[in-house]
């Protein structure tokens, strides 16, 4: 995907909530202007990384080391949530101290960033490679972030189920559906997808929509949702999940992530969504359910389409009094280390880099090796262009505030909960969304 700049502002993605929080601290988009560095040239590098596994920080403190040891220049790692990082740059900007370094995870905030002219096109980094799809969100051929894995949220099942029962590969909503229906059997359940008013409905239970070819906007910003094209599927997907609901653990409503890993973790439920991250958490807390996991993408009515929710995660380079000595340093990480790095979350951190796939010492991995099948799925799904993917907050016909705003008003949860919770007529839940849709950009 090409993102043109300038066009009705840059924000997507989950951008808008952050970008929400950083006002709320007396930042602004004007406030945001060419950063006030320091005036040495020799100071640490200082990089804010947001990955904060056990092993990752292992890595950077590893790698903070070993940088120095090998050019004498000082790498000084904050690690916080992602949810804290965008507040911590705009912070270091506005204060005079910015970060050189800095993990992001929603495009959007890149996109601010770069229009802000406050970070450094990095096509040096990653022109030398190829990509997996709808990953480098270049401005005018320019690439302001080096992507390093997706999470994309697929469907997990059960692989040990379903042969018990004898359940054939869904293709279909009405298919998934009924093996949903066949797992249920005492306290086991047929599946869960979170329909609270929160991040992991809006990242699990949609994709379902896009592999329908549903679209929340037409190419004019014209909310479309309940258009005589969408209205009809978007209502067919809420009785679907209707459907699906009674197959359910309780607690759908106040499910989050967590919830999800630990339901698939703990065995349950028959499917489930979520990233790579599943293969980490099971191998380390119930591991006798390890082999029993299977992948498939979200799919549409009709057996014809498939879809992934998106996500990513990458670096970015501010533009400081640092930044010579910073892409110094990138140049570094990016070669020598990155595989150090994938492997301290080897399968949660799918690679964007496809020559990564095939590199041997990436290979050589135990958990990337058990599960050898499951990344070969997953590397054919951001191959593959014929599988869409796609997120609320990335709708849309360029990057900008309005689906990041239908994004964090959780308009598309509470289109769900009123099918599912207040039994509302399928076709009035989709007006009454579209309206709200309306009225959250305007």
């Amino acid at each position: 995907m090409t993102y043109e700049k300038g066009r009705g502002g840059l924000w997507t993605r989950r951008q808008t909530m952050r970008g929400a929080g950083a006002l709320g601290l007396g930042l602004s988009l004007a406030g945001l202007a060419a950063p006030a560095v320091r005036a040495q040239s020799a100071r640490p590098i200082r990089f804010l990384n947001c990955e904060t596994g056990k092993d990752t920080l292992a890595f950077f403190g590893k790698m903070a080391k070993d940088y120095q040891d090998k050019t004498g220049t000082e790498v000084v790692v904050d690690s916080v949530p992602l949810d804290e990082a965008f507040t911590k740059i705009t912070n270091g900007v506005r204060s005079g101290t910015p970060y050189d370094v800095a993990n992001v995870g929603f495009i959007g905030q890149v996109l601010m960033l770069a229009e802000q002219d406050l970070i450094v096109p990095l096509n040096e980094l990653t022109d030398a490679h190829q990509w997996g799809n709808n990953i480098l969100f270049p401005i005018d051929g320019k690439v302001y972030w080096y992507p390093f894995d997706y999470n994309l949220a697929l469907i997990y099942y059960r692989k040990d189920l379903y042969e018990a029962k004898g359940l054939a590969m869904p293709e279909t909503w009405d298919a998934f559906a009924a093996n949903c229906e066949a797992l249920v059997e005492g306290r086991q359940r047929g599946c869960l997808f979170p329909i609270g008013s929160n991040g992991a409905a809006n990242w699990m239970s949609f994709a379902f929509l896009w592999a329908e070819g549903v679209r929340l906007f037409d190419d004019q910003w014209n909310v479309i949702l309940d258009s005589a094209e969408m209205a009809p599927r978007v209502a067919a997907y809420l009785d679907f999940m209707a459907r699906l609901y009674p197959t359910m653990p309780s607690g759908a409503l106040q499910a989050s992530y967590a919830d999800v890993l630990s339901n698939l973790v703990g065995g349950a439920i028959g499917h489930g969504a979520y990233a790579g991250r599943v293969f980490e958490a099971v191998e380390r807390d119930n591991p006798g359910m390890a082999g029993n996991f299977g992948l498939m993408p979200y799919m549409d009515s009709a057996g014809k389409q498939k879809a992934v929710s998106h996500g990513y995660d990458g670096w970015v380079v501010l533009k400081t009094d640092n930044t010579g000595r910073t892409m110094d340093f990138m140049r570094w990480l990016t070669t020598e280390r990155m595989v150090d790095f994938l492997h301290t979350a080897p399968v949660h951190f799918q690679p964007t880099r496809l020559d990564i796939y095939d590199d041997p010492r990436w290979r050589d991995n135990p958990l990337i090796k058990k599960h050898e099948a499951a990344i070969e799925q997953m590397r054919a799904l951001i191959t593959d262009n014929s599988v869409i993917l796609s997120s609320i907050d990335t709708q849309g016909p360029a990057p900008d505030v309005r689906p990041g705003k239908v994004f964090e008003s959780f308009v598309m949860p509470e289109m769900l909960q009123n099918k599912i919770l207040r039994g509302m007529d399928s076709a009035e839940a989709v007006k009454a969304a579209a309206a709200r849709m309306r009225d959250v950009i305007k």
